[in-house]
């Protein structure tokens, strides 16, 4: 990912925090000799540093995925902003965003036992703002069944960049200009993004 070095992220924290929060992401690897990619909700062992899920058993890309560089990106919120919102208009549009791509090799989970563990931290991840619904209340006949259809995988994250790019190579006049028209946008990505540019923005002062 090109990154110029002001929106460079360098804080681990904040990048997994990025996955975190944007954790339906996209799985790039070859399959045939073509691009690949494959939408996935995903979850993060930060103690680990391994990123679990699943593919359908269906879907061709896990066949042979295994031993491969894996591209996953985590796209975060972005927003167009418009150069009518500058104090001059002798500029150009451009579109701030957040994004994390991480790299590793893939590795199928052939453990049973492992594969249940990956699913039920994912249904917790996901399931615990809005209920208590839990894999371990599911019948083990019907969970068994389920799982016969996916294909468990882990990535170990050899390496990892993150790119904010929330209007640092402008002026701080500017960017509480589009900090101010964002924040009374209808769109939620305009809202988040004009949170994190005021974060940035205290963070640098």
């Amino acid at each position: 990912m090109y990154i110029p070095k002001e929106f460079a992220i360098q804080d681990e924290d904040i990048l997994f925090t990025i996955i975190d929060e944007n954790s339906f992401a996209t799985v790039f690897s070859h399959h045939n000799g073509k691009p690949f990619a494959t939408h996935l909700p995903l979850y993060l062992d930060r103690e680990t540093h391994f990123i679990y899920g699943h593919f359908a058993k269906a879907n061709p890309q896990w066949g042979d995925c295994a031993g491969q560089e894996i591209l996953v990106v985590f796209q975060g919120p972005h927003a167009y902003i418009s150069p009518s919102w500058y104090e001059t208009n002798q500029t150009v549009p451009t579109w701030n965003y957040v994004a994390v791509h991480v790299y590793g090799q893939i590795e199928l989970i052939e453990s049973d036992a492992e594969n249940v563990q990956a699913l039920a931290s994912l249904v917790d991840k996901y399931e615990h703002p809005h209920s208590s619904y839990s894999l371990t209340e599911v019948d083990e006949n019907v969970s068994e069944g389920l799982r016969k259809g996916i294909v468990g995988f882990k990535i170990l994250i050899t390496s990892i960049e993150g790119k904010a790019k929330l209007s640092q190579n402008h002026p701080l006049d500017r960017q509480q200009l589009v900090i101010n028209l964002l924040e009374q946008s209808q769109s939620e990505n305009g809202k988040a993004i004009a949170s994190l540019m005021k974060l940035n923005i205290s963070t640098d002062s």
